[in-house]
């Protein structure tokens, strides 16, 4: 299906302004379909959508147009939207004519209301059959196909860094969506995507959000940007590990987990100094091999990091997961077992017995000894993470500037939103476990001994902690010169986690 125009700004600012007065919004769809059908949607469930719009109002029609690719007659468009000059430019075409320029018209793309982190009304032009995904499958088996919101952009839009910037790069930017994140912080925004059609959609995604135009430029990856470089760099890219390039949106075309390794190795020189890169991506669990270090090989000289593994998937379960995305269980039998056997051919090949999903951040510190943290973190966690993941690297440094004497000579109070808990069997005199709890952010749990619990209970900032260990030392009866050699690496540790923060910092 051709896209639209993107050359007529007249066009894209009339069709802006009518979804705007028909309240055609993430917060006006949630009213007008309810929770229910709503979240629906984002399962490619569309039944409870439909039966939420079967009247004639302006909303019922554009969900119906645009969202659920439904044609809808003439009449009850041309009372929404500029419907004469929506068909000369491509935004709609004509189902089946009527007398007297009557019929049904359809989209050409899906249109899908995007609420901004401030309340900004943003709309993202994808592909039909692509605004909502799932289980379900894309519902299309176009190989250049362009996908919209799905939980990997909103997952890495809420991840990333929102200081403002003077530039940033969305490297393979699909339907625009990180780049029009970005363009609410940083002075000039690139984008990269190896797909023509992809940055068409984002630069109809920019302009129909009323954003400032990007700087797009069509190739792989980092290639096309010369010697530039950037004060932030973010991407969800093509990380599927597949036997094959079929689908240019989620197979990178290298081999294994190779692209998601080149893309984070070369961040680094394409990094100003202090820039943040921020990345979903895959990685292999190879027999024999510890996946720690192979996702700590990929990590810039000059760079720090903090990589999360959110999920792991054998590879039966990877395998499914994609051949379901790309709707191949919809396919003949026949085709569909081929099509798994060579993904697990793949996999044996290669020694792969899992696949992880997670966070890569990298900071360009320039340091001596950069500061890479590797771990696996499965649990919920409150999104936006930006200022957690900013706060994250300001700790690394202060570590990294303070050893055992100055850290016992720190005023630290304890973090808001922490809570202990005591584990252990009812009636027992004292508690098995004691953990601390944030219920922010990353929502960390952390155990720790009696001494650490009760460091962490005092700590208001008006004592450094070397005074608080030689207080507890007193009442506990121990030597306070070993308690203060022995606890530092306790304290280092409920500072890296956020659980301790330095006075002043």
């Amino acid at each position: 299906m051709p896209l639209p125009s993107s050359d007529r700004p007249d066009v894209t600012a009339r069709l802006r302004e009518a979804l705007l007065a028909a309240d055609f919004t993430a917060d006006g769809l949630l009213e007008l379909l309810g929770a229910p059908a709503y979240t629906a949607l984002a399962r490619s469930e569309t039944v409870p959508a439909l039966r939420a719009t079967r009247g004639d109002g302006a909303q019922a029609s554009l969900v119906r147009l645009f969202l659920l690719q439904h044609p809808v007659p003439y009449a009850r468009v041309a009372d929404v939207l500029p419907v004469d000059v929506l068909l000369e430019s491509g935004w709609l075409v004509r189902a089946e004519d009527g007398a007297g320029g009557t019929g049904e018209l359809r989209a050409t793309v899906d249109v899908r209301p995007y609420g901004g982190p401030d309340g900004e009304d943003w709309f993202i032009v994808s592909d039909l059959g692509c605004a909502v995904g799932g289980a379900g499958g894309i519902g299309s088996r176009d190989e250049g196909v362009v996908l919209g919101v799905g939980g990997a952009s909103t997952t890495l839009a809420g991840i990333t860094v929102r200081k403002p910037v003077a530039s940033a790069l969305d490297v393979g930017t699909g339907s625009g969506i990180q780049a029009l994140h970005a363009a609410r912080h940083a002075t000039r925004v690139t984008a990269t995507d190896l797909n023509p059609r992809a940055l068409h959609c984002t630069r109809l995604t920019l302009a129909l959000s009323g954003a400032p135009e990007a700087d797009l430029r069509e190739g792989s990856l980092y290639e096309p940007l010369g010697d530039a470089t950037y004060d932030l760099i973010v991407s969800n890219p093509p990380f599927v590990i597949s036997p094959g390039a079929r689908l240019t949106y989620r197979d990178g075309g290298m081999g294994g987990d190779d692209l998601c390794r080149s893309i984070v190795q070369e961040a680094g020189e394409r990094l100003n100094e202090g820039g943040y890169a921020q990345f979903l991506a895959n990685w292999q669990h190879v027999e024999g091999e510890e996946w720690t270090e192979r996702v700590r090989s990929w990590v810039p000289r000059d760079c720090d990091a903090w990589i999360v593994q959110r999920e792991v998937q054998d590879v039966t379960q990877y395998a499914e997961l994609w051949l379901r995305d790309a709707g191949d269980h919809r396919t003949d039998p026949a085709e569909y077992a081929a099509r798994y056997d060579a993904w697990l051919d793949e996999f044996e090949a290669r020694k792969t017995r899992g696949v992880g999903f997670g966070w890569i951040t990298l900071r360009k510190s320039g340091a001596t000894e950069p500061s890479v943290t590797v771990e696996e973190w499965t649990h919920p966690v409150e999104q936006p993470l930006g200022e957690t993941v900013q706060a994250f690297f300001a700790r690394q440094d202060y570590l990294r500037e303070h050893d055992d004497a100055a850290l016992l000579a720190e005023h630290f109070k304890l973090a808001g939103g922490v809570v202990q808990e005591q584990i252990g069997l009812p009636g027992a005199e004292d508690p098995e476990h004691v953990v601390l709890r944030q219920h922010r952010g990353m929502r960390r749990a952390t155990q720790v001994d009696t001494v650490g619990a009760g460091f962490a209970g005092v700590c208001d900032g008006t004592l450094s902690a070397g005074r608080i260990l030689d207080a507890i030392a007193q009442l506990m009866g121990e030597d306070a010169v070993l308690l203060r050699d022995r606890t530092p690496a306790q304290i280092r540790l409920l500072v890296e986690q956020g659980f301790l923060e330095p006075v002043g910092q």
